[in-house]
């Protein structure tokens, strides 16, 4: 017996080896990176090494974060590229203020809901043409270097370009969704000719070229965003769709146009947290913190039955008004300020019971897959929080061999109920799930973060910032800290919520808890996955440093210089 207890020890020294460290918490993979002329953090070292070898040249934060997305399109083409979207925050340091840029695209103005319907349609489908919306990726680079760029694009757009002719060696987690697409899109238009060569998705390790891509960003490189909007490249892009029965024309992306907006906020514990309004999601991890700030969660504990409890039941109440309220500003009144307001807040926060998960909430009733997220610092202060993304694997599935990238779906988010904000109309931005994010302290740049994943990115979000802010936590271990996803809940897509929903959760909690909150009705589901993929920047003005962290479950990186 003595002897049996003696090997249970050894195995779960062993098993438990890998969490021992010196300082910090034990789920954190690293420590953070810190550095003082810049930073990159990106969900691909080879994107974040491009962002750095931009800033040693003498690009600023702008330069090197559209660098590194450009890269990201490259080598992670599943979750990113010039065919998808793209948002943006940037701490402008000579104007000391906030600028946020919505580089999401519209729906074709041909198609309207009369034909879908007529097509026997109830939603608009995940692949084929159908979900297809205008490119917004390329016209917010080009916005993005407009206003804030220092070098030139061919500079910016060289390391891309390299990869692309040159090849890549496929990381492992991009390996691993890369195949779990192919095995469902390997019949899709255009799909198997430029992803997977010989037959297959290539796997860990195996370089990966491009050639199509690369001649297509050479041509942006030296052309200019119209070659993509206005000439060769948007011919291609409606003569493909037509093939396959396809609405977008040349025309839509001809009158396609980004726009500057103002980011909105809310002031949690003593830190201004900015995202962008409406068609994004991003002021429901406003709602959720204005809820949560009328609780001692640092009294709970992190990880807590009491914490995780109010963190969902929060989830809930912000994602009924998500579902409700928001779309495209352009099209509807968007009560933004009610709803991210604290005396709304503490309305909804009534609702909740500490001891007992809701089935369902209602919406306020008021007046009127897959992304890639990167952050980038310089040495004079300018910082920039940007996300972009096909939303689903390789978007649509479709892929013009010609120009060797997927065209986004998101056009699939859009609902065909009557008087809905997010119902379908021509020339209409769908509901967005991707969301940068900012935070500032007394006027002055403290974060740029965020956490890519669907509608996992505003639960993200305030997990990430609970975790610094109430229970203290490096930036490192705020991003690896296990984290919770609550799932079920109404979307803006018109579909009903499953009673109660239900409650993703990974290693790292406590049994009893997982136990406990069971017993308070809420659904509890161990999964692996789905969790999101965080990058984050945090300036230090004591010491005039940055700090980076890239989490584990994705393949990424911080560096600094």
């Amino acid at each position: 017996m003595m002897k049996k207890f003696f090997v249970l020890l050894i195995i779960l020294a062993v098993n438990n080896s890998a969490q021992d460290r010196l300082t910090g918490q034990n789920f954190a993979t690293r420590s953070e990176v810190i550095a003082k002329n810049g930073m990159a953090c990106t969900s691909q070292p080879l994107a974040t090494q491009a962002a750095i070898d931009i800033l040693k040249k003498g690009g600023n934060a702008i330069d090197a974060a559209i660098a590194a997305n450009a890269v990201n399109t490259v080598v992670e083409p599943m979750s990113c590229g010039i065919g998808g979207d793209l948002f943006a925050i940037v701490w402008s340091a000579k104007d000391k203020k906030l600028h946020g840029l919505n580089a999401s695209g519209r729906s074709p103005k041909s198609l309207t809901l009369k034909k879908l319907k007529e097509m026997g349609l109830e939603k608009i489908p995940v692949l084929g043409a159908l979900p297809v919306s205008v490119p917004g990726c390329v016209d917010g680079w080009f916005e993005l270097h407009k206003k804030f760029g220092k070098l030139p694009m061919r500079e910016i757009l060289e390391p891309a370009i390299y990869y692309a002719e040159n090849g890549f060696p496929v990381t492992e987690v991009i390996a691993y969704y890369w195949k779990s697409d192919a095995n469902s899109l390997h019949d899709s238009p255009g799909f198997k000719d430029v992803f997977m060569p010989n037959g297959k998705s290539p796997q860990k390790g195996e370089v990966f070229k491009n050639q199509a891509l690369a001649d297509v960003l050479k041509m942006i490189a030296e052309e200019g965003r119209d070659v993509f909007y206005n000439g060769i490249i948007a011919k291609e892009i409606e003569d493909f769709l037509n093939s396959y029965d396809g609405f977008l024309k040349a025309s839509d992306l001809a009158e396609h146009k980004s726009e500057w907006i103002e980011p909105v906020s809310t002031n949690y514990r003593g830190y201004d947290v900015w995202e962008l309004p409406p068609n994004g999601q991003g002021i429901a991890a406003l709602q959720m913190l204005n809820i949560l700030e009328g609780y001692d969660l640092t009294k709970m504990g992190f990880g807590s039955t009491e914490y995780l409890h109010l963190l969902i039941e929060a989830k809930k109440l912000a994602y009924e008004d998500r579902a409700k309220f928001y779309g495209d500003p352009e099209f509807n009144k968007i009560p933004v300020e009610e709803l991210i307001s604290k005396k709304y807040a503490n309305e909804r926060r009534k609702l909740i019971e500490l001891n007992k998960s809701a089935s369902r909430y209602e919406p306020g009733d008021l007046e009127d897959g897959d992304t890639i997220y990167l952050t980038v610092s310089d040495k004079d202060g300018n910082m920039v929080s940007l996300i972009q993304s096909l939303y689903w694997g390789f978007g649509s599935g479709l892929v013009p061999p010609k120009l060797g990238f997927p065209l986004q779906n998101r056009g699939e988010l859009f609902t065909f109920e009557d008087g809905h904000f997010n119902q379908y109309e021509p020339s209409k931005r769908p509901f967005h799930t991707i969301i940068p994010a900012f935070v500032t302290k007394d006027g002055k740049p403290f974060l740029s973060f965020g956490v890519m994943g669907g509608s996992m990115q505003p639960q993200g979000h305030v997990q990430v910032l609970v975790n610094l802010i109430d229970f203290k936590m490096g930036l490192q271990e705020a991003g690896d800290a296990p984290r919770v996803r609550h799932g079920g809940s109404s979307q803006p897509t018109g579909s009903k919520m499953l009673t109660g929903g239900y409650v993703n959760f990974e290693s790292g909690f406590n049994s009893e808890t997982i136990r406990d909150l069971t017993k308070m009705n809420h659904s509890m589901r161990k999964t692996v996955g789905g969790f999101g993929g965080y990058q984050a920047i945090m300036f230090d003005e004591i010491n005039k440093v940055y700090y980076g962290a890239s989490e584990s479950r994705k393949d990424g990186q911080a560096s600094g210089y």
